[in-house]
């Protein structure tokens, strides 16, 4: 059975075809370069011109003097080593709560089947249906005197980590893959002896790495890029992490030097894209096990 798109075979073999294919494929490709990429180069190369040239208008697109020594006053003045340190504690609390906890629940929901497990999944998926928005004042409250333990959590990395864990996306994603690890697999490592905590360690998490790691980064670059949750947990300025970090500061600079400090604070986050894009596609991708 053919394919069929916008261009038959025959009139893409012809030259002219082909070379209208070319021409839009070429126009369509610098387009979506252009509009990805130009914002980045914007904020890398506004990082290295003077105050004047930062904010002139219209923008100049190469800088007039190459200033790198912006970056280094950013760094300094903006006290980033320990802004990005805080950040890192964070994602990385994070990263260890969801991978433990989501991976319990999702294997629970997927392979235990507990009493109402479709009911639970069904309100977790309900959740993503409401604005993150919505729910800022219950979680604040929440954090503010937790419940049951009646303990404050400004301030505390708990305040981070504990409302992370609670991922329905995350959850669901890692449910879908072990859905799909084959049945038989499982029943015969249970034959051999093993029960249900070593069948998740030996077994499913050692198939299950692309879409842990699809997870890991998730759960690392939702803390790195959040801003209002840790703005409003976190006002102690030592404790706050880059992005609340630069905006407390963003009046006290340059403009230069604070565009350059955003550059630094969002190089961690690209260069992980750029390392790991491959496993997000697999790992997203993956739908099963062949045996």
């Amino acid at each position: 059975m053919s394919t069929r798109t916008l261009i038959s075979p025959a009139q893409l073999a012809r030259p002219r075809g082909k070379a209208l294919y070319w021409v839009c494929f070429a126009l369509v490709v610098v387009l979506f370069t252009l509009a990805f990429l130009g914002p980045l180069y914007w904020m890398v190369t506004s990082g290295l011109k003077t105050t004047q040239e930062a904010v002139q208008t219209p923008p100049t697109w190469v800088p007039g003097s190459v200033h790198a020594e912006n970056y280094q006053r950013a760094w300094e003045v903006m006290d980033l080593a320990k802004l990005l340190l805080n950040t890192l504690y964070y994602a990385f609390g994070a990263l260890a709560f969801q991978l433990v906890l989501d991976v319990a629940a999702a294997y629970s929901l997927s392979k235990l089947r507990p009493v109402l497990g479709k009911m639970i999944l069904g309100l977790m998926l309900a959740t993503l249906m409401i604005p993150a928005t919505v729910l800022v004042v219950p979680q604040y409250l929440t954090a503010l005197d937790v419940p049951i333990v009646e303990r404050n959590l400004l301030n505390s990395p708990w305040a981070i980590w504990l409302p992370s864990v609670t991922n329905a996306f995350n959850i669901f994603l890692l449910k879908r893959f072990f859905d799909s690890i084959p049945k038989e697999l499982l029943d015969a490592a249970s034959m051999d002896g093993a029960g249900p905590l070593r069948v998740l360690w030996s077994i499913v998490l050692p198939v299950s790495r692309p879409i842990l790691g699809v997870v890991s980064i998730f759960a690392v670059v939702g803390v790195w890029k959040d801003f209002l949750w840790p703005m409003l947990v976190l006002p102690d300025p030592s404790k706050q992490t880059l992005a609340v970090g630069i905006y407390s500061l963003a009046t006290s600079v340059p403009e230069n030097v604070l565009i350059a400090s955003l550059t630094i604070a969002s190089l961690p986050t690209l260069i992980l894209f750029l390392i790991f894009q491959r496993n997000i596609m697999s790992g997203l991708t993956a739908g099963g096990l062949k045996g």
